[in-house]
C-alpha cells in the first residue's frame, strides 16, 4: 500500500483505527523530506500489515503540525492507541527507520523484506 497523504481530520480518523500510524511531517520545500520519500513508500510496503503510514505537508496543516509539537522536519512520528508513542528526526535510511518501528514498538513485530 502506497503512502496516504492526509489532512487532520483524516489524520484523526486513523488515530481511532485498530493499527498504528506512521506519520512523516513534511514539507514540499524541504530537499530532506522530497529524498526520504521512496525510503517511506517501501516501508509503507513493507508494514501494511502492522501499520498504517501517512505524509502530513505541514505548509497545508500547519495546525496539526502545531499541536503535534513538529518542529524539524521530516519527522517520522508512530501513534498507537492515538498517542504519539516516539518519533525520528531526519532519519538517514530505511535501516534507521525499521530500526525505529522496532524499537518503538517493543519488537513486537516481525521486519519482512
Amino acid at each position: 500500500m502506497a503512502v496516504e497523504n492526509v489532512d487532520e481530520e483524516r489524520f484523526r480518523v486513523l488515530l481511532e483505527g485498530e493499527k498504528p500510524v506512521l506519520a512523516d511531517f513534511w514539507a514540499p520545500w524541504c530537499v530532506h523530506c522530497r529524498r526520504l520519500g521512496p525510503a517511506c513508500d517501501a516501508v509503507a510496503k513493507q508494514y501494511e500489515d502492522l501499520l498504517t503510514t501517512v505524509k502530513i505537508n505541514i505548509d497545508e496543516e500547519p495546525h496539526l503540525a502545531g499541536t503535534e509539537q513538529i518542529n524539524v522536519i521530516p519527522t517520522l512520528t508512530l501513534y498507537k492507541g492515538g498517542r504519539a508513542i516516539g518519533s525520528i528526526t531526519a532519519p538517514g535510511s530505511k535501516y534507521e527507520i525499521d530500526t525505529f518501528i522496532k524499537e518503538a514498538l517493543g519488537g513486537q513485530e516481525a521486519v519482512h523484506g
